[in-house]
């Protein structure tokens, strides 16, 4: 980096490129409007880049600029990362990872990883975050975290993914549905049923996971509720809007008025996947990661 390229600059431009407006940008930064179209100009004219194209009434970031903003972000969050794990292997801690889910994860797999990584390395801090699919796979490409569980079966270019969990599907019932486990033959039983599953954008591989179950059973759903919630779900099976499909792990950790009757002889397998990216330079993700595969 140029010797008059400082870190002023740089954040000056991202909140330029993420406002598209020099005087939203400017009142944000608590600078002048020219004050500001100056600092930018010195950028540019230090890169010999134009970054930002500008007319009388929109701001956009040329070709140049988007790449140079993706990676500047990318250059201050490794740097903040940097100063943080610093700090923490100051006071006697040997850093952080943080990590993103879908709920039904917190109902074995995260656990597990959580009590044997404590007991590998205790002076790692842990951060976790329940987040659908697909901002986990925005935060893993930004690297806002270093771990993912997610139900996908395909990731974009510069992740990895692999299976580390293969879960049954449960029929979820109110308590007193007259069908028992006893009872229980087939799907067909049900087919009459309103049902109420997980919302298609909380996962589309994951959704038509669920629809190739009822394939299999010959019948198609007939869908009245839907959410991305387990917790949702579960409170309106409770009062009889309709029944649902879940992987068995969510019959863990509810205390509703429902039952769960395993569906085992079905082939279809809800399967949970962890996802890192591979640029991530976090020292910590190989020891994640190292944990995570032992017990896979």
């Amino acid at each position: 980096m140029s010797n008059r390229i400082e870190w002023r600059h740089l954040r000056y431009f991202l909140q330029v490129a993420e406002e598209l407006h020099f005087g939203r940008a400017a009142r944000k930064l608590f600078i002048s409007q020219p004050g500001l179209s100056r600092q930018i100009k010195q950028l540019e004219e230090e890169l010999q880049t134009t970054l930002l194209e500008r007319d009388n009434k929109n701001v956009r970031l040329s070709k140049a600029g988007e790449y140079f903003n993706e990676e500047i972000k990318l250059l201050l969050h490794d740097f903040e990362r940097i100063i943080s794990h610093t700090q923490l292997l100051s006071k006697g801690q040997e850093g952080k990872v943080s990590i993103g889910y879908v709920g039904s994860a917190m109902q074995n797999v995260i656990p597990d990883l959580l009590l044997n990584f404590k007991k590998s390395f205790p002076q790692i801090k842990f951060g976790l975050k329940e987040m659908d699919n697909a901002k986990q796979i925005e935060g893993l490409m930004s690297q806002k975290i270093d771990v993912g569980f997610v139900r996908l079966n395909k990731v974009p270019v510069g992740l990895s993914i692999q299976s580390v969990f293969e879960d049954t599907f449960s029929l979820v019932l109110p308590a007193d549905h007259t069908l028992t486990k006893r009872k229980f033959k087939s799907l067909g039983q049900v087919k009459e049923e309103a049902f109420i599953l997980f919302e298609k954008e909380y996962s589309t591989e994951y959704f038509d996971k669920v629809m190739s179950v009822f394939e299999y059973a010959e019948f198609q759903p007939k869908i009245t509720h839907t959410s991305v919630h387990a917790n949702t779900i579960f409170r309106l099976v409770e009062n009889k809007f309709g029944i649902s499909i879940v992987p068995t792990s969510l019959a863990l950790g509810y205390n509703m008025k429902v039952k769960f009757i395993e569906l085992k002889n079905i082939p279809q397998r809800a399967v949970l996947s962890v996802v890192w990216n591979t640029s991530n330079r976090n020292p910590v993700l190989k020891k994640v990661l190292d944990i995570i595969f032992s017990k896979a």
